[in-house]
């Protein structure tokens, strides 16, 4: 497997690569021509298909996986992929984790240590809503472990969603610990549950996109009519109660600018946005550091809004 961030200029490529996004567009003399974006787990490279009537040419659409042939060339400091051959890959000729970004760590281990947080979480309330979640609903389970934190940003790979959840939560037990006015169980429920609506506001990998449903309504709505939904099929649940852990899912972004349509009034939703919000920063840190892999400045990072380098 040749991957896309191995390519240099000048050479020539045979091998298979994902349909990221493909669209006919027209050249300065009206001719149309295609331009698509091929992918992998390492990244993605701009193609052209110059030539869509040549007999190298087969039909193919976005989600498919091609195996393609020509001339890898540098346009305006980038590269690009003339595509001269193209057509639809079998399922024999490529393995899915070629083109899958994944998490670090092991996704069963995580789960399991998620899963250690539930039981010990003492609010028979709070314990019955996790466990609807997360060991009643194998179909949140299953997307749960399979999708990123976000498309692009932060844990932006398979087992995000889980890796970041677990690292928040973590980070909200610690709080917990040390600031003993904090309710233990509700940040650390509110904290496993923050980020449930990207199950459904972003598509499973390779596509990694925004659904229809996360494109009009957004993670923090979905996930807060998640958790009223599981609420409504526990009897006796208290109404303060749900007040509370809906109102720490409401306004985890911590500002409104930043999406929350409520911002943090009780300590345990102040504690979650300041989690949600060092562990988004620190994971976006590490990803750009490890993108360059250089000990000096890389240069600005709009999501830091900062220049930043590695501690040395």
């Amino acid at each position: 497997m040749r991957y896309i961030e191995t390519l240099k200029d000048g050479e020539r490529i045979s091998e298979v690569y994902y349909v990221k996004q493909k669209q006919i567009a027209l050249t300065r003399t009206n001719k149309e021509y295609g331009n698509v974006i091929l992918a992998d787990k390492t990244g993605q490279i701009d193609t052209k298909i110059w030539d869509l009537n040549s007999g190298g040419i087969q039909e193919f659409e976005v989600g498919d996986f091609v195996d393609v042939s020509g001339q890898i060339s540098s346009y305006n400091g980038s590269l690009q992929f003339k595509v001269e051959r193209i057509r639809v890959a079998n399922e024999d000729e490529y393995v899915i984790s070629d083109y899958v970004p994944s998490s670090r760590y092991d996704v069963e281990d995580m789960f399991k240590e998620l899963l250690g947080f539930v039981d010990s979480v003492k609010n028979e309330y709070l314990k019955q809503l996790l466990n609807s979640f997360f060991r009643n609903d194998e179909i949140f389970v299953k997307a749960f472990k399979n999708t990123s934190a976000a498309k692009t940003v932060h844990h932006g790979f398979t087992g995000g969603l889980l890796e970041h959840s677990l690292s928040v939560t973590r980070l909200c037990d610690k709080m917990a610990a040390n600031y003993d006015y904090l309710n233990r169980d509700l940040l650390i429920s509110a904290a496993m549950l923050h980020d449930a609506g990207k199950t459904r506001e972003l598509s499973e990998f390779p596509k990694n996109d925004y659904t229809d449903e996360g494109n009009f309504l957004g993670h923090i709505v979905i996930g807060y009519e998640m958790v009223m939904e599981k609420i409504k099929k526990i009897e006796g649940f208290p109404e303060i109660l749900k007040l509370e852990i809906g109102h720490c899912i409401l306004s985890h972004h911590g500002e409104l600018e930043y999406g929350s349509p409520k911002k943090p009034s009780i300590a345990e939703a102040i504690a979650l946005s300041m989690a949600d919000n060092i562990d988004a920063k620190l994971e976006t840190l590490r990803e750009a550091l490890e993108a360059k892999d250089t000990n000096d400045w890389i240069g600005f990072n709009r999501w830091l809004d900062a220049n930043v380098r590695k501690t040395i």
